[in-house]
């Protein structure tokens, strides 16, 4: 009797070890690679390492100083509202980790009030 109760609170641990570690740890995996896979297709189109390096750059080869200077400010607000959307997109997916990590403690919150 005494050696299937210690065999039943092992167990018990056990498994509220595993879902924490499933619930934090691989959601936290998951949203990071998912994220990570939306910021690598919206670069693509926005092309933010490419954009940082021909910064200096003019455009279409007009080397003149107006050539120069319109592709400075066109580079330098492209790549200002890149960061923007890049940022954003990091602060919701931290937010909906912050949000899934804190369901289970609202949950047993709501189960005892």
């Amino acid at each position: 009797m005494n050696f299937s109760l210690v065999y039943l609170a092992a167990r018990f641990f056990y498994r509220i070890k595993e879902f924490a570690r499933r619930w934090f740890l691989g959601s936290f995996l998951y949203i990071g690679r998912q994220t990570i896979n939306f910021l690598e297709s919206l670069d693509q189109f926005f092309a933010w390492r490419i954009t940082l390096r021909n910064l200096f750059q003019p455009l279409y080869q007009d080397h003149t100083v107006i050539g120069h200077g319109i592709a400075f400010i066109f580079r330098s607000s492209r790549l200002l509202v890149t960061s923007v959307v890049y940022i954003g997109i990091i602060l919701l997916a931290a937010v909906i980790y912050l949000a899934w990590s804190l369901a289970p403690l609202y949950i047993i919150y709501r189960g005892f009030y």
